[in-house]
């Protein structure tokens, strides 16, 4: 059985298979990863967010390679704004949310805009999930759950940005709904380097109440051992025959042996 070594337990419980186990990356946005995207604009340093970009490019092409299915998150709203709720519209009449706002990459969090795209190192191959989404779980008002269903996925590795917010809220649901949760411990990230600590360190209390912690190191290490060909079987080296003596001919009989040169 094969399981990656993970905190404070190994994952998943019944080993992993490609029919039972996804990759979720979560807003791997140019908004929240690009220096001219929505968490620059906002104020926050981002060397914790992009930090994240090459473990999760190692952890997305070891994952395709074993031939998970890998799903990608993306978050963004109406150009009118429509779902989000007085409350959040006030934030952002006030100056204190920059959603919607003109920036270099179009209107922040914005679907259709520049920044609203997943940044080149990690886009989605065809064939791969897209889930946009208006809320911080990719669960909420999406068909996430009803995908993973149908494929009958009981295991999720995630990843994403940012790792106190969209990962966990969407790790906390996951683990709702009853599936079997790992995060990659460094290939998530935040803007804020104690909020993505204490978030790492939530997922493991209570003995990992919501999941498991790994880093992408232990995770290549064992989807490379899903994606390895099965090795055949030492060869059976072959019984050694026996020769059998050539018939004697008898007098005055014609000989019926074998003639071949």
């Amino acid at each position: 059985m094969i399981q990656i070594s993970a905190s404070p337990r190994s994952f998943p419980h019944g080993g992993l298979a490609t029919a039972r186990t996804a990759l979720v990356l979560i807003d791997m946005q140019r908004d929240f990863l690009d220096p001219s995207g929505y968490l620059g604009a906002m104020g926050y340093g981002l060397d914790g967010v992009r930090a994240a970009i090459a473990p999760a490019q190692r952890l997305l092409g070891a994952a395709r390679r074993a031939g998970l299915p890998v799903i990608h998150t993306r978050q963004g709203y109406r150009p009118d704004l429509a779902e989000i709720p007085p409350h959040k519209r006030a934030r952002i009449a006030s100056g204190t949310s920059a959603i919607g706002k003109r920036g270099p990459l179009g209107r922040f969090l914005m679907r259709g805009e520049p920044g609203f795209e997943i940044v080149a190192e990690l886009a989605p191959a065809p064939g791969e999930i897209v889930i946009d989404k208006t809320a911080n779980s990719a669960f909420w008002g999406t068909d996430l759950a009803a995908i993973l269903a149908a494929h009958r996925i009981d295991s999720l590795i995630l990843a994403g940005v940012t790792t106190d917010v969209c990962v966990h809220c969407t790790l906390r649901e996951a683990n709702d709904r009853g599936f079997e949760c790992l995060l990659a411990s460094d290939a998530c990230g935040s803007g804020d380097a104690a909020a993505h600590r204490a978030a790492l360190h939530m997922v493991t209390v209570e003995d990992g109440v919501f999941g498991v912690l790994a880093e992408v190191d232990a995770i290549v290490a064992a989807l490379a051992r899903l994606a390895a060909p099965p090795q055949p079987a030492p060869a059976v080296p072959a019984a050694r025959v026996k020769p059998q003596p050539e018939p004697v001919k008898a007098p005055n009989q014609p000989y019926h042996g074998d003639w071949s040169i």
